[in-house]
């Protein structure tokens, strides 16, 4: 699907050109602003036909519709179209522009590497179906003429679901603003898989679901690899929680003027802190709380310069993640009334039956979700070493366990007779 261009000349020219450090990588985009003015939703029959023949005008290299009816009946994840919302109709839904995926198997990967994948007319038995795991997603096509470029992120998001966030991206800019839009995008230049490396290509990294077993989201600080990335881990220390009582005063208190009492409610010690950073700087912070049957997670705060990024998205996740470690299966909490639809992307749901609430002069709606457990869930019968480790660290070693390396004190019985008497 994707188009070659008379530019092609000036595009290897932009290879040599310092690469210049994204601006709004996609890890740092806030689609909720994004998401006011744009809607993203899977285009039907008719859709297609008319969208491609309006990009096909602008990229005349793109591949037929029939070819992108066939990806799209094999995996509707492969198109998602973008309007804007003032003029979207959702009962004749109608698009502007798109973005489309190829999610491609290892063989598929192969071959995309190699240049050997034809992108106008892609193998299906390449391509993932919709519940499977790809090895990498290609970026096949975007059309966002003008202002529908904002939506382009939005698209991403969509290849963010427990599907698809463990596969790579790919993508091959064939304009100069191709390049462009890539290396803002956060993009590197150069791609590999397998061991082969294309040069002529882009590559977003992503975690391999084996890098996250080894380094799980809600463990991740360990020193920033540049000012711009994310992290989370559990509040630990003192200083941890200085840094908690710091966010949480600046934005409940500073912002949203809570009173101190109610911001700091005495639950803070009897819980799980979750930290979130930006670089090195802290930037946000989440609580859980734990109940016989349920986790309540609370006190999303994230500092109002670090808002265009993603990382309450980061925060959130990496406080189920923990939840579902520990065996929780049922999440709760209290939602801003605005920001239902924000909690809504993770899986929760507005309680059936629940109550609406005012607290510290906002409105508030309970919210649930069912998260299964963690294949490798905390239980009795498994590793007892593994529930003294260090929260949030139970995949990792503890210093309990190096202290089972030294020889057992037993004390001797004149020692024990002198202790009683």
């Amino acid at each position: 699907m994707t188009a070659h261009d008379p530019a092609m000349g000036r595009v290897a020219a932009r290879l040599n050109e310092p690469l210049k450090l994204p601006g709004h990588s996609l890890d740092g985009i806030d689609t909720q602003r994004l998401a006011k003015r744009l809607v993203i939703f899977t285009p039907g029959g008719r859709e297609i036909e008319e969208l491609v023949a309006r990009a096909r005008v602008a990229l005349p290299g793109l591949a037929q519709a029939s070819v992108v009816h066939r990806v799209v009946s094999h995996n509707p994840d492969a198109l998602w179209a973008i309007a804007r919302k003032r003029n979207f109709n959702s009962a004749a839904p109608k698009g502007e522009g798109f973005l489309a995926f190829l999610p491609l198997n290892h063989q598929g990967m192969r071959k995309l590497i190699a240049g050997e994948l034809d992108p106008s007319d892609p193998d299906l038995s390449l391509v993932t179906s919709q519940h499977e795991k790809p090895a990498g997603i290609y970026v096949w096509a975007a059309f966002a003429p003008g202002v529908l470029v904002g939506g382009v992120p939005l698209a991403f998001e969509k290849v963010w679901t427990p599907t698809y966030r463990d596969a790579d991206l790919y993508s091959r800019g064939v304009t100069v603003d191709g390049y462009r839009f890539l290396d803002a995008l956060g993009f590197e230049r150069g791609a590999s898989y397998g061991g082969v490396t294309n040069m002529h290509m882009h590559m977003f990294r992503r975690s391999s679901a084996a890098e996250r077993e080894k380094h799980p989201l809600y463990d991740g600080y360990r020193g920033a690899v540049s000012p711009t990335a994310l992290s989370v881990t559990v509040a630990r220390t003192i200083e941890d929680m200085m840094r908690v009582v710091a966010m949480r005063s600046a934005v409940y208190i500073g912002e949203q003027e809570c009173p101190y009492e109610e911001e700091f409610d005495g639950n803070d010690f009897s819980g799980t802190n979750l930290l979130g950073y930006v670089g090195d700087e802290p930037a946000g912070c989440i609580r859980i709380r734990y109940f016989a049957d349920f986790a309540k997670i609370e006190r999303l705060a994230v500092r109002k310069e670090f808002r265009n990024t993603r990382l309450s998205f980061q925060l959130v996740r990496a406080a189920i993640e923990l939840c579902r470690t520990k065996g929780y299966q049922r999440l709760y909490g209290h939602a801003q009334r605005r920001l239902v639809k924000f909690w809504s992307r993770f899986g929760f749901e507005v309680l059936e039956g629940g109550r609406e609430l005012v607290f510290s002069d906002f409105d508030y709606v309970e919210m649930v979700m069912t998260a299964p457990r963690n294949e490798n869930a905390i239980a009795i019968g498994q590793d007892p070493y593994v529930v003294i480790r260090p929260e949030g660290r139970w995949h990792l070693p503890g210093v309990l366990e190096a202290s089972s390396k030294r020889a057992v004190s037993r004390p001797s019985v004149d020692s024990v007779r002198e202790k009683i008497a």
